[in-house]
């Protein structure tokens, strides 16, 4: 769930009750060094890292962005080396780690399942994130945003510590050779005993997509995650012509329903996602003949989220008034995905300026051949830059700055100075509109909560 929602204590509380805890293994690198720049409260991610077994790595980071008393009020966050095709060894570490201390801590006390979800799109942080997350032991590998046909191999080479690789999507014409992006784990370390391999779960929103990649698939594909159009986050487009309704968002039709007697005779697990957040829900996929579900927004506002206290407050105040929108934005996404995209005047209110564009992590960058080289480019940056790497201004309208955005919706926005701090970014399926009929009087609740509600249909 977006970046940091979906927190190694959220994954935690769920897996100690024997269900399946999932971390977001988005931009973990900046959200731990973050994490270290405001004293680390809590002590946890020194607690995790004294864990991590490649030796040396952990001092360093922390030695280099840990602050006892937490930044000076309205200082900068100190910001990593923006990832490209090829990194240092020190900054791949950091990301190794930092997926290391996510899923150790949502493992920690307990022996329940813990996957870590990864977005195929954001392709050059996943392979140092992947070794690292096994090195932490994690159960469970899940991948969407993207057709992750190359991950079984990856996990099957990061079991026996071998170096793997990832095709390098590049943009624009290119009559070389294929680019590959690599991690070696013999690099940075020497170890003798194998890790666990993960199993991997494909999110998919076709049953067609699904068969391609249990045959196809560079090694074994354990499961699948059906998702449907009202799951938060990014979503798969229409299928077919993009037509709008009157509120500019994609209309979706019969082609974009899954067919669920062909997942089935595929053969493989699979788990329902996308509104699937109540009794009913589970009811029914499991007569469809699914495993399970998959539930994200009914956690996200929980008190283990990661969200803001303040802005999950705010919305679910706004839910208990009928005040909270959600749109699905065809434009929002530098990815080209279509977005979902909470409102709610106290978070997201017209009177906030209009954010300066400015890309300092970037990790929806995407690679292009220029006659100049290699450059990498985002539709969210400043429209000027975008424009000189050989971009089209009209592809930068409506865009909005994902990995700030999120980040400062999990209490980690960067201060811009005399500006003030970045604007966050919500984003919920569509099920948070029907949210006040599980919420009732409450003014808030756990994820334990959320699950005894689930279950009743297990239990009846």
């Amino acid at each position: 769930m977006g970046v940091g929602v979906s927190s190694w204590r959220l994954a935690n509380a769920v897996s100690r009750t024997g269900q399946l805890g999932v971390v977001s293994g988005s931009m973990l690198d900046t959200v731990m060094i973050r994490r270290l720049q405001d004293g680390d409260p809590g002590g946890h991610v020194r607690r995790a890292a004294e864990c991590f077994p490649i030796s040396g790595t952990a001092d360093w980071i922390i030695e280099r962005y840990y602050c006892s008393a937490g930044r000076p009020a309205g200082a900068a966050y100190q910001l990593l080396p923006m990832y490209r095709q090829r990194m240092s060894a020190a900054r791949q570490r950091v990301t190794v780690l930092a997926n290391f201390v996510e899923v150790w801590l949502a493992k920690e006390g307990h022996s329940g399942p813990v996957g870590i979800n990864l977005l195929t799109k954001v392709q050059l942080p996943n392979l140092a994130s992947l070794y690292g997350a096994m090195l932490a032991g994690v159960d469970y590998v899940i991948m969407g945003a993207g057709i992750p046909r190359e991950i079984p191999a990856v996990l099957d080479a990061f079991a026996d510590h071998r170096p793997a690789r990832l095709r390098f999507d590049v943009e624009g014409d290119r009559k070389d050779a294929t680019e590959y992006l690599e991690f070696d784990p013999g690099d940075h370390w020497s170890p003798d005993t194998p890790l666990k391999r993960p199993r991997f779960l494909g999110v998919v929103s076709a049953a067609s997509l699904a068969a391609t990649l249990a045959r196809k698939a560079s090694g074994v594909v354990d499961g699948f995650i059906v998702e449907g159009p009202t799951a938060g986050g990014h979503n798969a487009p229409p299928r077919g012509q993009m037509r709008m309704n009157e509120r500019g968002e994609p209309l979706y039709g019969e082609r974009d329903v899954v067919d669920l007697a062909d997942m089935k005779a595929i053969g493989v697990p699979f788990w329902l996602a996308g509104g699937m957040g109540s009794p009913q829900a589970l009811r029914y996929a499991r007569e469809q003949g699914a495993v399970g579900i998959q539930v994200g927004t009914l956690f996200a506002y929980a008190d283990e989220s990661g969200i803001s206290e303040s802005i999950r407050q705010s919305v679910l105040d706004a839910v208990r008034c009928g005040t909270v929108s959600v749109k699905t934005d065809p434009r929002a996404s530098p990815t080209g995905f279509p977005f979902k995209v909470v409102t709610v005047a106290e978070v997201t209110g017209s009177s906030r300026p209009e954010r300066e564009r400015k890309c300092d992590l970037g990790y929806l960058r995407v690679a292009v051949q220029t006659p100049k080289g290699l450059v990498y480019r985002c539709p969210a940056e400043p429209v000027d830059a975008f424009v000189a790497k050989g971009g089209d201004a009209a592809q930068t309208i409506g865009r909005q700055c994902l990995c700030n955005g999120l980040t400062a919706t999990i209490g980690l926005a960067q201060s811009r100075g005399v500006v003030g701090d970045e604007p966050p970014l919500v984003t919920s399926g569509d099920a948070l509109l029907s949210l006040g009929r599980f919420l009732g009087d409450r003014s808030s609740y756990r994820a334990t909560d959320v699950l005894e509600y689930l279950l009743r249909a297990r239990d009846a």
